[in-house]
């Protein structure tokens, strides 16, 4: 890339990368290359790796029944954490990215809702109502997903927890992701070093440090964009890595996972997915926006959600899971039970 495009400060100083998988990347490293010589190995190796991230934390208390994702329409919860020196906290961090996905395996169709990590919400582990980047902080991954479940009232089947800077080892790879950057920015690196990556607008290869800082900053905009361009990298990702010059960097991109993914996903249920990107239409993925809007409660910033659009994609959410009205009346239920959040 022309230097007028970019100017990247390099660092010279040695470090040791954590590792993230993106969630959409699995079942394709898994089994993308069944028929080839290659194959076997890559399963193998993926099986042995995937099988250290499992941790469980019981069936989601929403469910009539267990799930399973090659039959039953599930959902995921993805759940970045950023660890970083600077932000790391006493006990558990705070969430840096949500993404909600529905699953529907009928039409093999995804919808994906980013949620602002600032956004003003209950907090039912220690029934608070804060900003929902606290609820980990407060409970980890179990009550990070039930304050999930009863803001988009649908269940949460599943999750992927992964280390928010980590996916630069995925990036790096796979030779990098073709990215838009909408406006010129200034961002730290992962090592919070001020204005250490400076990316000009347009359309542009970016490397895992470059992406970190894209999919970082919000000094221009808001959370709400900020979600839009953690969307807009995921699927970066998945177009890179469902390509054929991609073949090759498949082990490295498997080793970059390490021991920084926990998920409560098995080996044999993340193969499921393999359907939903070997579709005959292609990867059907649409993103929900949430809106809203700035606010201060005493001084603190928080973004207030719009009623009228989580109602929206609540509806929207339900129906794609075509949950049982069992299910949904458990919702009913736990709504009557739930306090007024005062502004």
């Amino acid at each position: 890339m022309s230097s007028t495009r970019r100017v990247y400060k390099v660092y010279k100083k040695k470090r040791r990368r954590k590792r993230l998988l993106s969630f959409i990347l699995v079942p394709i490293l898994v089994l993308a290359l069944v028929g080839t010589g290659y194959a076997a190995f890559l399963y193998n190796k993926a099986e042995n790796v995937f099988s250290g991230t499992f941790e469980s934390i019981g069936k989601s208390s929403k469910r009539v029944a267990a799930v399973d994702p090659s039959e039953d329409n599930i959902s995921v919860l993805f759940i970045g954490i950023d660890d970083s020196q600077k932000r790391k906290l006493k006990g558990n961090t705070r969430s840096d990215a949500l993404m909600l996905a529905t699953f529907n395996t009928k039409e093999k169709t995804i919808k994906l809702v980013s949620i602002p990590r600032d956004s003003y919400v209950h907090i039912p582990e220690n029934d608070t109502t804060t900003k929902i980047t606290h609820a980990h902080a407060i409970g980890g991954t179990k009550a990070t997903v039930e304050t999930v479940e009863e803001l988009m009232q649908v269940p949460v089947d599943y999750y992927v927890k992964m280390n928010f800077n980590a996916f630069m080892d995925v990036v790096d790879a796979l030779n990098g992701i073709k990215v838009d950057v909408p406006y010129e920015m200034y961002e730290q690196d992962s090592k919070d070093r001020k204005d250490a990556i400076h990316l000009l607008k347009g359309e542009q290869n970016l490397n895992g440090e470059e992406a970190l800082a894209f999919v970082r900053t919000r000094h221009q905009d808001s959370d709400i964009y900020r979600g839009k361009r953690q969307q807009q990298v995921m699927q970066a990702i998945a177009a890179k890595a469902a390509s054929a010059g991609a073949i090759s960097k498949y082990t490295e991109v498997i080793d970059a996972i390490g021991d920084n993914m926990t998920t409560n996903l098995t080996f044999s249920e993340m193969k499921a997915f393999l359907d939903y990107v070997l579709s005959s239409d292609g990867l059907q993925l649409e993103s929900l926006d949430l809106k809203g809007e700035d606010s201060r409660i005493e001084g603190v910033y928080y973004y207030q959600l719009d009623d009228a659009s989580v109602e929206e994609i609540r509806n929207t959410l339900k129906t794609h899971l075509d949950l049982t009205p069992e299910e949904t009346a458990k919702f009913s239920a736990a709504a009557e039970e739930e306090p007024t959040i005062q502004e």
